[in-house]
């Protein structure tokens, strides 16, 4: 037997991380907002990228609750970045645009 063991996702609820940010509607169609759950502050940047890696929209100083008009966005996949003062990516997610 060997003394190696195999790291598994835990169902443990205790070992979820709680997300910072929450966004919706996903679908969405005209907008798409951002709210923070959880350490807010201003410093944290939020971007957005298509599905190509191109980045399509940048906020630098952030609000508690931000909604983007998505008028200037083409139907698909994107990506947003949660990133603080240094510039490391905290959140992460996607979300669609059905128009």
């Amino acid at each position: 037997m060997n003394g190696f063991t195999q790291d598994r996702p835990s169902n443990d609820p205790s070992n979820v991380v709680a997300k910072i940010i929450k966004f919706y509607p996903n679908p969405a169609t005209s907008i798409i907002n951002f709210e923070f759950q959880r350490d807010y502050n201003n410093s944290f940047s939020l971007l957005i990228f298509n599905f190509m890696g191109k980045k399509v929209y940048e906020v630098k100083s952030t609000a508690s609750r931000m909604s983007i008009n998505l008028d200037e966005f083409y139907r698909g996949i994107y990506i947003f970045q949660l990133r603080d003062k240094n510039g490391n990516i905290t959140e992460s997610g996607k979300f669609q645009v059905v128009k």
